[in-house]
């Protein structure tokens, strides 16, 4: 990790952070510690995925990212049927600096580590959308291409075979095509990092045209509104 500066105390903030979104995602209670103390009368947290991050979220969030995640601005990425696994890790990275995006960063930069789990396990309960309408036209030949080039580098190995993710694994499956564009050529130029460099060498190997027919494929793939997402 001495490519990426400050990465190993960031991971090790949110090997702590994540646990419990997760557990809650799963229905279990969240690991206590030695030194959690119950919150006072006074000041009674929130509940993680109740109704107040769903009211937060219409209200800070649904402008851009839409009332059911579905987002119909461009450039910015559908969150319906995205795990809170790896929501609660990516508003992290935000809120640390580690993934640069002005608007994101000013949201992230004030939330509390509970804040990340609320918000991170509400966009967990939404059900996964596609970009796509499905009554759209679809080139068989770039879906060919696409599941090639998807199976050549590795992408249905961590995305799964319907790249609907899973855990700290995002759903790509679809979401906005210039959104996966923009995604995947700052990977492969290496201008974006996650909080683990697992994208960075399958795909500084994509050429120009790799990551048009992947972007394309990802938001194009058939039954990517069907079914339930992993939490």
């Amino acid at each position: 990790m001495s490519g990426y500066p400050g990465l190993g105390l960031a991971l090790t903030t949110l090997a702590l952070l994540v646990p419990a979104s997760l557990a809650m995602a799963q229905g279990k209670p969240a690991p206590s510690t030695p030194q959690a103390k119950p919150a006072p009368a006074t000041a009674q947290a929130k509940p993680a995925a109740g109704g107040g991050y769903a009211q937060r979220f219409a209200s800070e969030c649904a402008a851009c990212h839409g009332a059911n995640g579905k987002s119909e601005t461009p450039g910015t990425p559908i969150l319906a049927g995205q795990h809170s696994y790896y929501a609660v890790t990516q508003l992290f990275l935000f809120r640390e600096g580690r993934r640069s995006n002005e608007a994101m960063t000013a949201v992230a930069k004030s939330l509390k580590d509970a804040d990340l789990r609320g918000f991170s396990d509400f966009i967990g309960t939404l059900a996964p959308v596609s970009a796509v309408p499905p009554e759209a036209p679809l080139d068989a030949s770039r879906m060919s291409r696409g599941q090639m080039v998807a199976q050549e580098r590795k992408c249905l190995f961590c995305h799964g075979p319907d790249l609907s993710g899973g855990q700290q694994v995002p759903r790509i499956a679809g979401q906005r095509e210039e959104y996966l564009r923009e995604s995947l050529e700052g990977y492969r130029l290496g201008k974006r990092i996650g909080y683990t460099p697992a994208m960075i060498e399958p795909a500084s190997q994509l050429s120009p045209e790799d990551v048009e027919t992947l972007a394309y494929f990802a938001a194009h793939l058939p039954g990517a509104s069907a079914g339930s997402t992993a939490k």
